[in-house]
């Protein structure tokens, strides 16, 4: 750092520690070091947002000079390359699946997902990333699963496949820390702050993003997300199927203990008839369709979501203030017919996971009907059994909508790069197929994770 002009001893030895910090870092990792840091220094109220920012600017400015310094003479990089940082995480999960069925077979696999991208950042406020991903391929399409990386352990030792799972590039046009506006294209991690009611964790859509904050004061900001993502393409048709959506989300610091979140959001897709069951990979179940697999309605959903969250001073087994998060979140989509255009979901969770000894644990209902969304962006994980099929469908084990029920995850860090994760979802479905005698379906994972 170069220059630290602040008053309160207790902080320029904080600042002497961040100074030593990037020294001992290697190069290639100091800056997202040193960021991380400040974060926290930040969220613990040590130092105010603008003694964070002002760190964070010489850190990335300090930064791009080691950069340079390090790698520009054993390697051939562009000189407004500032810095790059690789990142990724392994997985292993047991998967068990049963139902209180006599025609379904309870299922045991043993799988893994294997992630790793690399992140490039440029002068201007440039960034390029890319993400490497595991993942079973998708019957009847050109890659893998779109709602998920997990590949199952079968066959005999096969080779598996290794999939594109982002890439992207990002301009930042605007950063001065009242406003921030980002632009993304590509494939990406999508963008709005959902649930896995909206979007499953593992979807990554392809098109372009804008997203955008507004730093009302120290306590308020306003957070925005749009884009616009390709479903397919239809090379005998020029009825592609689109999907549009935009989020606006107020954020609120009450006190050092209170915050809360409200926000909103519509999707709509265009050309849903375009999106059959021979068209784009058949991965979840529960939306309306004809004999022919074509969907009967639109999809236009209005979502509101909703949390609060109160920090108690400790708790018992967990190391730092323990925060107490209550979430909800309302779907209603008018372009299907009431009784099945509805979905909601409530939850409470107890602590918060991802550094060493701490821990989370919470619960959720939900209850999602038939064509309140788009049945293959969801949850796959979150599913029902089809002892018949419906119309236009399979019988088998989808996730997706009309399905009602509960989850139950507990996370615990061992370390700050080590997870264990325990996920137990209890389903029924909302409106059975005729002939199903099926009640609950109970999906178990019990998971370990190495980040890096």
């Amino acid at each position: 750092m170069k220059k630290l002009k602040k008053q309160n001893h207790s902080k320029v030895a904080l600042f002497a520690g961040v100074t030593a910090l990037m020294a001992l870092t290697p190069n290639t990792h100091a800056q997202s070091s040193v960021d991380a840091l400040l974060n926290k220094l930040e969220q613990k109220g040590i130092l105010t947002v603008d003694e964070a920012r002002e760190l964070k600017t010489e850190n990335q400015q300090d930064s791009a000079a080691d950069f340079n310094k390090a790698f520009g003479p054993k390697i051939t990089m562009p000189d407004w390359v500032t810095g790059y940082k690789l990142s990724g995480d392994f997985r292993g999960r047991f998967d068990e699946q049963t139902a209180d069925n006599a025609a379904f077979v309870d299922r045991i696999r043993l799988r893994y997902r294997l992630r790793v991208g690399l992140t490039v950042n440029m002068k201007d406020d440039l960034q390029v990333g890319f993400r490497l991903g595991s993942g079973d391929s998708a019957g009847g399409s050109y890659g893998g699963n779109p709602l998920s990386n997990n590949s199952t352990m079968q066959d005999n030792g096969t080779k598996k496949f290794i999939y594109v799972d982002a890439a992207y590039g990002k301009w930042t046009a605007v950063n001065d820390g009242t406003w921030m506006l980002a632009a993304t294209i590509g494939k990406m991690d999508q963008p709005f702050q959902t649930s896995y009611m909206v979007f499953d964790p593992d979807y990554t859509p392809e098109g372009a993003a804008l997203q955008g904050t507004y730093k009302i004061n120290d306590h308020h900001s306003l957070a925005f997300n749009s884009a616009a993502f390709v479903l397919d393409e239809e090379s005998k048709s020029s009825r592609d199927p689109f999907m549009f959506g935009g989020q606006l989300i107020w954020n609120a610091t009450w006190s050092p203990k209170v915050e809360s979140s409200l926000g909103v959001a519509a999707f709509s897709i265009v050309n849903a008839g375009m999106l059959t069951t021979n068209n784009v990979p058949y991965i979840n179940q529960g939306n309306t369709r004809t004999s022919a697999g074509v969907l009967m309605y639109n999809y236009n959903p209005v979502i509101a979501s909703g949390s609060a969250t109160y920090k108690l001073d400790s708790f018992p087994l967990y190391k730092g203030a323990f925060p107490i998060k209550v979430t909800g979140e309302f779907m209603d989509n008018p372009a299907a017919p009431s009784q099945s255009n509805q979905g909601y979901w409530g939850g409470i969770t107890f602590g918060k996971s991802g550094r060493k000894g701490t821990w989370d644990l919470s619960y959720r209902y939900q209850y999602l009907e038939a064509n309140a969304w788009y049945d293959q962006v969801v949850d796959d994980d979150n599913f029902a059994y089809y002892q018949s099929a419906p119309v236009g469908g399979l019988s088998g084990i989808f996730g997706g909508t009309n399905m009602k029920g509960h989850l139950v995850k507990l996370n615990y860090s061992l370390t700050d790069a080590l997870t264990l994760t325990f996920t137990c979802y209890v389903n029924d479905l909302i409106n059975p197929v005729p002939g199903n005698s099926q009640r609950h379906a109970l999906h178990a994972m019990a998971d370990i994770m190495w980040k890096f």
